[in-house]
């Protein structure tokens, strides 16, 4: 039976594993990534079978190219179907994005044109993905550096549209909000505001590199204060949302992490304290 969640996650890393299983942790629930499991056997699956005892889970995909215009693969929902029905997931997520065409896979998240000809292609796409897994998808912003000409609406439009005409909901990025709007020079406040509060079942944070004049959504860094401080703003506007730190290289114990999602918690609290006042 799939549980509520409520909270503060993290993701769950093959650096902590033993950290999970040997002694309690203050984590409300963790995020796997799916492909790490879509295997017939091996350690990761025993750690996830173990871990999955103690802690509420959601799924979290990175290569379904849902964007994409070749066919959605059927071995790879059936993989993820019986994933699906291992974990029994709060929810599924992916990323509103393409990876490659063909043979070609550019193991990269890529943006989408914000036209309604991509609105059409990804409708029918997304009533397989549903039908296959049983459920509503959730699907990510993805953060991004190129914008293509044709673009006939901004991106909060666009996934403003999606949700409406699908049914699927959002895996509210902020980290990649606040980096697409230093790189694409628009208010993050804007696209927040865009959102309406229904369809966001959860909030991604992370952090990222500076370069100059624009940034690249790494997940090797702690969140900056901008990113906090938009994160608050999110928070004020949508209300409590589960919300997890996403880190994937530069790896610090798992403490480190921990204190970090406390800072998050604390954060959440406050503004709705003010809200409150």
């Amino acid at each position: 039976m799939r549980e509520t969640i409520k909270g503060f996650g993290l993701g769950l890393r093959t650096e902590h594993y033993r950290d999970f299983v040997e002694s309690p942790r203050g984590v409300d629930w963790l995020e796997i990534i799916s492909e790490n499991y879509l295997v017939a056997g091996g350690k990761p699956l025993y750690y996830l079978d173990r871990i999955r005892r103690d802690y509420p889970m959601v799924m979290h995909g990175v290569s379904l190219s849902i964007g994409g215009s070749d066919a959605l693969d059927p071995e790879y929902l059936r993989q993820l179907r019986a994933l699906v029905d291992r974990v029994e997931p709060a929810w599924v997520s992916d990323h509103l994005c393409w990876t490659g065409t063909g043979s070609l896979n550019l193991h990269d998240l890529l943006p989408l044109p914000y036209t309604e000809a991509a609105l059409r292609q990804l409708e029918p796409r997304v009533a397989q993905v549903q039908e296959a897994l049983g459920q509503p998808l959730l699907l990510e912003n993805v953060s991004s550096y190129v914008r293509y000409r044709v673009d006939e609406m901004s991106e909060w439009e666009f996934i403003r549209e999606l949700v409406r005409h699908t049914g699927c909901e959002l895996l509210l990025d902020v980290n990649n909000v606040y980096v697409s709007s230093v790189n694409h020079h628009f208010n993050p406040h804007t696209f927040i505001d865009a959102i309406p509060p229904a369809v966001v079942r959860q909030i991604h944070l992370a952090g990222h590199e500076e370069h100059g004049s624009y940034l690249i959504d790494t997940h090797d860094q702690p969140i900056c204060e901008a990113v906090w401080d938009l994160y608050a703003y999110t928070v004020g506007r949508l209300g409590p949302i589960p919300t997890m730190i996403e880190r994937d290289d530069n790896m610090p114990p798992l403490a480190v992490l921990i204190a970090e999602l406390d800072y998050a918690r604390t954060r959440a609290q406050h503004t709705q304290i003010e809200q409150a006042a």
